[in-house]
């Protein structure tokens, strides 16, 4: 589905208790082919969704820079890890890596990523719909459904496809 940001955060909004509760349940009764269920559906919906026209993501959420990830981009940039560290990220309070302000810093007008060669690994994966043992990040699925409306596009399928009544 086609969203405006207005209109996925109504939807995302509306949908909240309803989605908490279908989770509980698919904790409780897993289907063994989730994965392979989240991968068709992953793939479904990303045929028609382009990440360029929204970049909600960017502009709301901060992923999680690893220390590979800050070697990787403080190297593209050509600048010190240590002075990366101090211009871009500050620790959370789980005591991770993330960027000091949002939108990303490396965001640019047209919705492209400045350093999408070398973006963290939380970017390239993002939103983390098509990996496996799936039911694992759950938790981290049903918030991305107030950020990216993929996700709430492949949850509603999901609930179609893998019914609790």
């Amino acid at each position: 589905m086609k969203w405006t940001i207005e209109a996925f955060k109504e939807a995302s909004a509306a949908r909240m208790a309803d989605t908490k509760n279908y989770f509980k349940k698919l904790i409780k009764k897993t289907p063994k082919n989730l994965d392979l269920i989240m991968q068709d559906l992953h793939e479904e919906v990303f045929d028609y969704t382009n990440c360029l026209q929204c970049a909600n993501c960017c502009k709301t959420t901060s992923p999680i820079f690893t220390t590979k990830d800050i070697a990787k981009i403080s190297k593209h940039l050509r600048i010190k890890e240590i002075q990366f560290i101090n211009q871009y990220l500050r620790i959370d309070e789980d005591n991770f890596y993330v960027l000091q302000t949002a939108p990303c810093s490396f965001l640019m007008a047209d919705n492209e990523c400045m350093i999408y060669d070398v973006r963290p690994k939380a970017c390239s994966e993002y939103p983390h719909t098509d990996r496996k043992k799936f039911i694992q990040i759950a938790s981290l699925t049903l918030k991305n459904t107030e950020v990216c409306p993929a996700v709430l596009d492949i949850v509603e399928k999901l609930k179609q496809k893998v019914p609790f009544n």
